[in-house]
This record gives structure tokens, sequence and C-alpha cells, in this order.
């Protein structure tokens, strides 16, 4: 489907055969995160021939890039449940509303990050607690790459139109793209070049520049989307504002909530030595081959779930997300097996280190049995966001981490003075909390829906 025509059929494929439509969305997905994936492997493999310092200082990097971001993705994935629930309901000067809305956010947001990333990265990472040793590493990598935040977030909100309107191959090629570039330019500047640890930051901000430039063609020049911008005649709408914030809100403070706590671990880990926060660091990269294609099929639903709310076929959200927990749980097992066996010779991929390869194959070997109940936990979020409501997201989030996750890990090793496991068995315990909270919720959630359309009708 390439023509604006087909692109408009879209709904009613995706509800004549709404099992093929998850794969539809999320193959791409999942080819593009591969790529990405292989991108933060590779980059983090550069990285250690700087030496574990440099990990580490990374490791440091990754809970304020990812709060940054997700704030963005949490308000991005209210611009596709907007859209989506726009387009199921036949209505496409809403759904192009809400996507020139979802621009000059971006605008206003990037520009706010970046300021304010740039004006107080010094304090930040002092108040994180990040280590004398590792503390200008993290703040040379963070300089760099705070000033691709405005085109990145850019980026977020363009790939989440397209998600919105069914389209998830477009953002896919895009951001293989930049990653491939990424790939290619992180050896010239780390090692070619010797900048070091600024390097791997500049080859991801010329990279991430490259794909903003990729949307602005494809949107303003090509016109390739079925969303169309005509911001000559832009209308604020508080009401479509509202419907996005309604989502966004919450599911930009789950992703802040995440990251947050993902700080904590690292003060913790700390505390062991920058050795456990660096192989704390690179088994995150590696498990990120098990989070690819759940987040795939999860972004799926936000779609998918829009669009058969706004057709008020709730017998196909529910039968969808069945489908979708399946396919997950069959990942999750397959992936964990082999983590669980593979961990120490994949490790060594990125350190030959002896105490950083402990630290991390430790940290596998206990997160593995958590991710049945990760996939259940991330993929019942989605639905919701997919019905326009983040409120349940940002609970079972806060349940996760706040109430449980990191009290947990401060209990067992500041008061209680047990080993690092214990962070591994109170991240674990989350899980377990969240999966069973999200999965009991929107079952009910869904049967309610499903008697107030039947009221109506």
């Amino acid at each position: 489907m390439t023509s604006r025509q087909d692109k408009s059929q879209r709904v009613n494929q995706f509800i004549e055969n709404p099992r093929k439509a998850v794969w539809t969305l999320a193959i791409p997905v999942m080819l593009g995160m591969a790529v990405q994936t292989v991108y933060s492997i590779a980059d983090m493999i550069f990285v250690g021939f700087i030496g574990g310092e440099a990990i580490a200082a990374l490791t440091f990097n990754m809970p304020l890039i990812l709060m940054a971001i997700g704030i963005v993705f949490g308000l991005g994935a209210g611009s596709t449940a907007v859209i989506a629930r726009f387009l199921g309901a036949k209505n496409l000067s809403g759904a192009n509303n809400a996507a020139e809305h979802s621009v000059l956010l971006g605008i206003v947001l990037g520009l706010s990050l970046t300021g304010f990333g740039i004006l107080f990265r010094r304090q930040i990472f002092i108040v994180l607690g990040t280590p004398p040793e590792i503390l200008e590493y993290a703040i040379s990598y963070f300089t760099v790459i705070a000033w691709g935040f405005s085109v990145n977030i850019l980026s977020v909100f363009f790939r989440s139109i397209l998600s919105g309107e069914g389209d998830t191959r477009t953002p896919i090629y895009f951001m293989m793209a930049g990653t491939v570039l990424n790939i290619i330019l992180d050896p010239v500047f780390i090692l070619l070049l010797g900048w070091g640890i600024s390097g791997a930051a500049w080859a991801t901000v010329i990279s991430q520049l490259t794909v903003f430039l990729l949307f602005i063609n494809f949107f303003f020049i090509r016109k390739g989307a079925y969303i169309q911008f005509k911001f000559s005649a832009f209308r604020f709408s508080p009401e479509t504002l509202r419907q996005i914030f309604k989502v966004g809100i919450p599911a930009s403070a789950s992703m802040v909530i995440m990251s947050a706590g993902n700080m904590v671990f690292n003060w913790l880990l700390s505390t062991f030595g920058s050795e456990a926060v660096a192989g704390y660091g690179i088994a995150g990269r590696v498990d990120m081959i098990y989070f690819m294609p759940n987040f795939a099929l999860a972004g799926s639903l936000v779609t998918l779930g829009g669009m058969f709310y706004g057709a008020k076929r709730l017998d196909l959200v529910r039968s969808t997300w069945y489908y979708t927990l399946r396919q997950a749980l069959i990942i999750a097992v397959v992936s964990g097996f082999f983590f669980y066996w593979a961990a120490p010779k994949v490790l060594l991929l990125f350190s030959r280190d002896a105490s950083i390869i402990q630290y991390g194959v430790q940290y596998l070997r206990i997160i593995v049995f958590a991710f049945p109940f990760i996939s259940v936990g991330i993929i019942s979020g989605r639905v919701f966001q997919g019905f326009g409501e983040g409120l349940p997201g940002l609970i079972i989030t806060s349940t996760r981490i706040l109430l449980i996750s990191a009290p947990l890990s401060l209990i067992f090793v500041l008061v209680l003075n047990n080993g690092i496991e214990y962070i591994w068995y109170s991240i674990f315990s989350g899980a377990i909390v969240a999966a069973v909270i999200g999965f009991l919720w929107l079952s009910r959630r869904i049967s309610y829906h499903e008697l107030r359309f039947k009221s109506r009708s």
C-alpha cells in the first residue's frame, strides 16, 4: 500500500483480518528495532574500546535520554491513539488537525528540553550521584546528545502520526537509514578520529538529523502520507489537545517514572562499583533483543485498539489482545531460555573485564524469568492507550516501580545489606505485580466498554 487511496482502506482491511493486521503493523517495527538493537550493541562495543568507565558513563546517560524521549513517546502515543480513533470513525479532517497539533507540540517540547538539558547538565549528573571518575565522561556525551533533542523529538511525533494512520513501514525505513549511518560513523568518530565518547554522541546526533530530514521530505515535499498538513488553515482545538494529553501525559509520566527507577538502580549499583553499573548497562543492551518484538507487538495494539474502539468493535479488541499475548509469551519463553544459557558468551562482545561480565550474567539469569510477566504488562498497557485512557498505564507503572521495585531495592541494599542480586529480585517482583494488575484491569475495562456500546445501540 503506497497510494493515499490504498491507505484510506486500511481501517476496513484491519477489521476484516485483525490477526494479519497485528503483524502488518508489528513486523516493520520489529525490523527497524532489530537494526536499532544492532546499532545499540555496536555502539556499546565501540564505547567499550575506551574502557569500563566510558561504558558506565553511557549507562548513567541512558535514563536521562530515555526520560526526555519517553516524555515525547508518551505524547506521541496520545497522538497515535487520537488519530487512529478519528480514522476509525471516518473523520479525516479531525485526524489532520490532530496531526498538526502534534507537530506544534513537538516543536515546543524539543526547544524546551534542549535548553534545559544544556543549561543544567552538570547539576543533573551530580544530583544523580554520578561517581567522580566518570562524571566528565557522562557530561561530555550528554552535552552533544542534548543538541539533537529537537530533531529527534519531532521525528518521534512524525512516526506517531504515521502509526495512527496504520503506516509503520515508512518510519522504520527512515530509522533504519539513520541507524546504518550511525553504525558507520561510530568507528570513524570514536576510533579513527579519536573523539572518544563524544564521537559516539556526534554519530547519534548526525543520524537523528538525517532521519528528521527524511520525514520532512516525506510529509511536506512528497506528501506521501494519508494525513495531510494544512497549517494555513490550522484551527486550535482545546478538545483535540485534551485528548492527546489524556493519553500522552500519563504515558509520559510512566516513562519518566521508569527512567527515574533506572536512575535509582544505577545509583544503588554504583555503591558496588563502576563495574556493576557497566555490567547492568551491557546486559540491558542485550535484553533489548527480547524487548524489541514485544514493543513492536504492543505498539500495534495502540493503533488497532484505537481503530477498533472508534469502529465500536470491542469484540475485535479482546480477541486481538489475546492473540497478541499468546505470541508474546512464546517469544518470552524462547528468548529467556536462550539468554540464560548464552549470556556469558554474548556479554564477552562488550567487555573482557571479568567483574563486568559477572554482574551482567547474574542480571540476565534472574531477569529472564520475569520475561513472560513483562510481556503481559507491556501489551495490556498499550490497549488502554488505544482506548484513549492513559491513567491505567500510569497507575500500573507507578505500582511496579514506585511501590515495589525501587523501594524493595533500597530496603534490600541499604537497610538489610543484601547483595546486588536483590536489586534484580526487586525488578522481577515489580514485573509480576504489574502483569496481574494489567491483565485483570483490562479484562474488566473491555467488558465495560462492550456494555456501554450495547446500551447505546
